[in-house]
């Protein structure tokens, strides 16, 4: 097999916050990826870096009092710190505010002007004068112009789902600093991607470089069209690089921060006295990114047109995975499942988290979901039930002896263990961590038995049985080591105490198919423990706001306060029983382009009956998600004209609004059609 060349990167983290387990799943899964190449004997490195720019650093920095380049030091400190604790190994991890990341920004930056891509525009925005910058929509609050409800946000009216610009608000807000925002005009720039619209509809639809759901999705809400002008620029006051050729204005976030992959790789090539070029411009080179599916637009759209259009590198393969649930639901900081990395370390072996996540990965987009009574059962039967058992019930008993020098009858296990060493390689080359976990564990349930049969422990009784007793100790091990070599992407600590305990060290995916023989033990040391469910609760419970603790957990997250509002007028149970509530299936789902919070339904009432319903759900649900999933909506509810076609009805959800909205569940033996009551 010849050696690969392989650059793999994971997405920036970004230095406005902590580490956070549902983080933890991409860096986690990259990690095993690399792990598992580099002990094929391929060559591999792992880029990461933190994403340091934009304006919500800057604000951060200001409420905070200290500079922006203080906060983000901090940030990655914190961020390298709790990435070592759960053996997230990175061979660089740079940052986006470096001199390497702004050079190489203008690199493709002049590549993009020479091909004749970038052009310039008006863009009309409120601006607050107190804080002295534009303002995104998050930061402003107003009253609708549509329903006159007060205190909604800059682009959609959580009481009556109108959508609208900022600057359509009545007595806008500013929430940075209280201020009545004004409406001013700057000049952007921007990136004209649909001139590489051709090219980007070839390379997503190869069949070669995305999963085919993604590169479905993105032939179904992207590429059938003509692609829109990347706004890539931003007015000053901006944290981040300023334009060399357009003064006062700056590098949207989302411009340097992929480029931060090319930085990060630069300064590993500065350290090893390697050149960058041999990583992103050579045809023997394979580049693999792993992203959240949050992020599949910039990655598959931009990021490609930017790297084509400046000569570098494309991906070999972008892979995509879904998001992180606890127990069903999304991340909750009331409940105590919005667990920081800081906090699980506190309670919980890291090891346990990566097997379990592994146990859960497979190729696709699906969401993973963390249940914690799952996670406990499963991490005490397959790793100290199943694997380190083989080791804790022998190697006490060969201390002395060492291993026997010729490897025993075992009745074809190890072979049978070796063969399947490929299929368990194909399941981690394709990202199919479940299916690898599942065939490891295939062969721990046949090792097991064995040691059971021959009884080690009964042996050591009987002196006349000493060499008996060695070969069966001899056969255990083998059968563990094979286990530890197949799990060290997953499990790097458990690989190394393998090593010491056998005198030999993992270093090579081959070691599998050669049995060990003739080596001492090493006196055994425990090797892993019992997951505690009192553990994974006090977690829990540290992982809850002071407030909520010790609490029933609540829908409304604590750090979206409740907001002062009277309680609606009173109405009769005869207006109440009016409201018609059916069972119905999503058909079809798709993103309204120009809104950010909508998604528009195609629903089935049962057999032709059709309704379209426009629902404010976009932020917290993937329309590939929903397809075929049955919910419940106000069948009887007047139609209600937007501007982006009529809504037949409303879907039923709860929650504070934004990502935490959560449609309401239904049964699944329940009929489309059918009345709720």
């Amino acid at each position: 097999m010849k050696p690969r060349r392989i650059l793999v990167t994971a997405a920036l983290p970004y230095a406005n916050g902590p580490i956070h387990i549902g983080h933890l799943v991409e860096y986690i899964q990259t990690d095993i990826w690399v792990r598992f190449q580099k002990l094929r004997g391929h060559r591999c490195i792992y880029i990461c870096a933190d994403d340091t720019h934009g304006t919500a650093i800057m604000i951060r920095a200001r409420q905070e009092g200290r500079g922006e380049e203080e906060l983000i030091t901090e940030m990655q400190r914190q961020h390298e710190r709790d990435f070592a604790a759960f053996d997230i190994q990175f061979d660089n991890y740079g940052s986006t505010h470096s001199p390497e990341n702004r050079r190489l920004c203008g690199e493709i930056w002049q590549s993009l002007r020479a091909a004749r891509l970038i052009v310039e525009d008006d863009v009309t925005q409120l601006y607050d004068p107190q804080a002295q910058t534009f303002l995104a929509d998050r930061f402003v609050r107003g009253t609708c112009p549509r329903c006159r409800s007060a205190g909604q946000y800059g682009d959609n009216c959580q009481k009556c789902g109108a959508t609208y610009r900022p600057s359509d608000l009545i007595d806008p807000v500013s929430t940075l600093s209280g201020a009545t925002p004004e409406v001013r005009t700057a000049r952007h720039l921007f990136v004209q991607l649909n001139q590489l619209h051709d090219f980007l509809v070839e390379w997503t639809q190869s069949g070669r470089h995305l999963q085919e759901e993604v590169a479905n999705y993105l032939k179904g809400h992207f590429l059938h069209e003509p692609l829109r002008d990347w706004d890539i620029s931003r007015p000053a006051p901006y944290f981040g690089f300023e334009i060399p050729d357009s003064p006062g204005n700056y590098w949207y976030v989302w411009f340097d921060a992929p480029i931060g992959y090319l930085a990060s790789t630069q300064q590993w090539c500065d350290l090893h006295g390697e050149r960058l070029d041999d990583w992103w411009r050579s045809p023997d080179t394979e580049i693999h990114h792993f992203i959240g599916k949050d992020i599949t637009y910039f990655h598959t759209l931009f990021w490609p047109g930017m790297l084509k259009s400046s000569g570098f590198n494309l991906p070999t393969k972008v892979h995509i995975h879904g998001f992180l649930t606890v127990g069903g639901e999304k991340m909750s900081k009331s409940q105590g499942t919005f667990v920081m990395a800081s906090t699980y370390l506190q309670h919980l072996d890291p090891a346990w988290l990566r097997y379990y996540y592994a146990a859960k990965l497979g190729p696709r987009l699906d969401d993973l979901d963390l249940n914690l009574d799952e996670f406990a059962a499963k991490v005490n039967a397959d790793l100290v039930g199943k694997v380190v058992n083989l080791a804790s019930r022998t190697a006490k008993f060969v201390e002395t002896s060492g291993l026997s020098p010729v490897y025993p009858d075992d009745g074809g296990l190890f072979q049978q263990a070796a063969a399947a060493g490929e299929l368990i390689a194909e399941a981690y080359e394709n990202c199919d961590y479940s299916r690898a976990m599942r065939l490891i564990m295939e062969l721990a349930d046949r090792a097991n038995p064995y040691v059971e049969a021959a009884a080690p422990w009964n042996l050591k009784k009987d002196p006349a049985e000493a060499d008996r007793l060695r070969d069966v100790c001899t056969v255990a091990l083998n059968l563990f080591r094979q286990l530890a070599i197949y799990l060290a992407p997953v499990l790097p600590r458990l690989a190394e105490q393998t090593g010491r305990l056998l005198n030999d060290p993992i270093t090579a995916w081959r070691q599998s198919q050669i049995p060990l023989t003739g080596t001492p033990v090493a006196r055994f040391e425990h090797l892993m423990k019992r997951v505690d469910p009192k553990d994974v609760l006090a977690m829990i419970e540290d992982s809850k706001p002071a407030e909520a603790a010790g609490q029933t957990p609540q829908f409304q997250d604590s750090d979206q306060p409740l907001r002062d509002e009277p309680i609606a007028e009173t109405c009769s149970i005869d207006d109440f029983v009016k409201v018609d509530l059916r069972v119905a299936r999503v058909v079809a789902a798709e993103a309204v382009p120009d809104a950010r919070k909508l998604l528009k339904l195609t629903l089935s009432l049962g057999g032709d009956q059709r309704r379209t319903v426009f629902a404010g759900i976009k932020q917290a649900y993937e329309p590939d998600q929903l397809i075929g999933r049955l919910v419940v909506m106000v069948a009887n509810l007047a139609p209600r004209t937007m501007k982006f076609g009529v809504s037949e009805g409303m879907v039923v959800a709860s929650g504070p609004g934004g990502s935490d909205v959560f449609l309401l569940g239904v049964d699944a033996g329940a009929v489309p059609g059918q009345r709720v009551h």
